[in-house]
C-alpha cells in the first residue's frame, strides 16, 4: 500500500512538472489604435510553432495616457515577453536607447513592429546593432527611393511632393525631413503642411481639407501619407478630400488602397510583419536568444496594390509595367 501511495505521488509530481513545462508564455501585447493583421500574423506564427501563449491584449485606443498605465502593469507582472505595435507604443514601453533606469524597472524581452524609423525613434543604436540587451524588432518600411521611383514610373512629369504632418507624432516629423532631404539628393521638392492641433494637443481632422487645399495650390503632382497612426485613422477624410482635388495619393498603408481611396501602395502584407515578429519571439522564448543579440529582422517582400476606380476618377490609368506587378482593386 506504502509503494502505491508512493507511486501515485510520484506520478502526480511527474504530471505537475510536465503541466509547469507546458505553461503558455505570457505575451503583453500593446497597440496604439486596434491591432489589424499583424497582430492575427504573430499569433498564428507562435500556434504553428507549438508555442502555447497566453496573450494579454492592451490597447490604448490612441489615449497616451493609457501607455503609462500598461507599462507599469507589465512592471508588475513582469510577462515573457512584450509586443509593441507602432512608435508611440514602443517608446512609452520600451523606453529610450539610453535610458538604464527604464530597462532596469522593465528589463523583460521586448520587440516591436510597425514601427516608420526605430533608429531615429531612439528605441535602438542600428539596424543591425540594437545596442541594447532588452529590446529587438521588426523593420516593415520600404525605401523611400522606391516610393520616388514608383511615383515617377506613374507619372513621369512628377517634380513635386506634397505631404501632411502630424507634429503629435515623431515619426511624422521623421518622415517629412527624412523626404526633405531626400528630396534634395534626387532631384524632387517637398512641400508639407502641418495639421492643426487643438487646446488638447491633438490633431484636428476639421483641419485636414484645408491643409490639402494649401498643398494643392502649391501645385504638388502627388501626395505621399509618410506616417502617420492619425491621417491612417482619418483615412477616408484624407483620400476623399485629395481625390475631389484631383491628388494622387501613394499610401505606405494598404489599407487606404484597400478601404480608402489612395491610389497606390507600396508596403509590406502587414499580416506578414506581425509573423516576422514571431520569428523574433520564438528566438528569444524558445531558443533563449537575449533581444539585443538579434538584429532588426527586415522584410524583403513588397506588394505594389492599386485602385483601379480611383486611378480612372484622376484619369490616371497606371502604365503598362507596374499593370504588370500590382495588384488591382476597386
Amino acid at each position: 500500500m506504502k509503494l502505491l501511495r508512493l507511486t501515485l505521488a510520484l506520478l502526480l509530481i511527474a504530471a505537475g512538472a510536465r503541466h509547469a513545462l507546458a505553461a503558455p508564455y505570457r505575451i503583453m501585447i500593446v497597440t496604439w489604435n486596434g491591432c489589424e493583421q499583424a497582430c492575427q500574423g504573430f499569433q498564428d506564427y507562435l500556434h504553428e510553432q507549438g508555442m502555447d501563449s497566453e496573450f494579454l491584449m492592451r490597447d490604448a485606443g490612441s489615449q497616451a495616457a493609457r501607455l503609462a498605465e500598461f507599462r507599469q502593469e507589465a512592471v508588475s507582472i513582469k510577462p515573457d515577453l512584450v509586443l509593441t505595435y507602432g512608435t508611440n507604443v514602443s517608446q512609452a514601453l520600451a523606453g529610450a536607447l539610453d535610458d538604464k533606469t527604464a530597462q532596469a524597472e522593465l528589463p523583460v524581452p521586448k520587440i516591436f513592429m510597425i514601427v516608420a524609423d526605430p533608429v531615429a525613434a531612439g528605441l535602438v543604436h542600428s539596424l543591425d546593432d540594437p545596442g541594447r540587451p532588452d529590446v529587438t524588432g521588426t523593420y516593415n518600411r520600404v525605401p523611400e527611393t522606391v516610393n520616388i521611383e514608383t511615383i515617377r514610373n506613374y507619372l513621369p512629369t512628377f517634380k513635386r511632393l506634397g505631404m501632411l504632418v502630424n507634429a503629435n507624432e515623431k515619426n511624422s516629423l521623421v518622415k517629412r525631413d527624412e523626404m526633405a532631404e531626400l528630396g534634395k539628393s534626387i532631384g524632387f521638392e517637398l512641400v508639407s503642411e502641418e495639421i492643426a492641433l487643438g487646446a488638447d494637443g491633438k490633431p484636428l481632422a476639421a483641419d485636414i481639407p484645408d491643409k490639402l487645399a494649401r498643398l494643392k495650390a502649391a501645385g504638388v503632382d502627388f501626395i505621399y501619407l509618410g506616417s502617420s497612426s492619425f491621417l491612417r485613422a482619418q483615412r477616408d477624410a484624407f483620400t476623399d478630400g485629395a481625390l475631389a482635388l484631383g491628388l494622387p495619393v501613394l499610401s505606405p498603408y494598404e489599407l487606404l488602397v484597400r478601404e480608402s481611396r489612395a491610389l497606390i501602395s507600396v508596403a509590406a502584407r502587414y499580416y506578414d510583419v506581425g509573423r516576422l515578429a514571431g520569428e523574433q519571439a520564438r528566438h528569444i522564448l524558445k531558443e533563449g536568444a537575449t533581444p539585443g543579440q538579434l538584429p532588426v529582422a527586415r522584410m524583403t517582400r513588397f506588394a505594389i496594390t492599386i485602385n483601379m476606380g480611383v486611378a480612372k476618377q484622376l484619369k490616371k490609368i497606371p502604365p503598362i509595367d507596374l499593370l504588370q506587378v500590382a495588384e488591382i482593386v476597386h
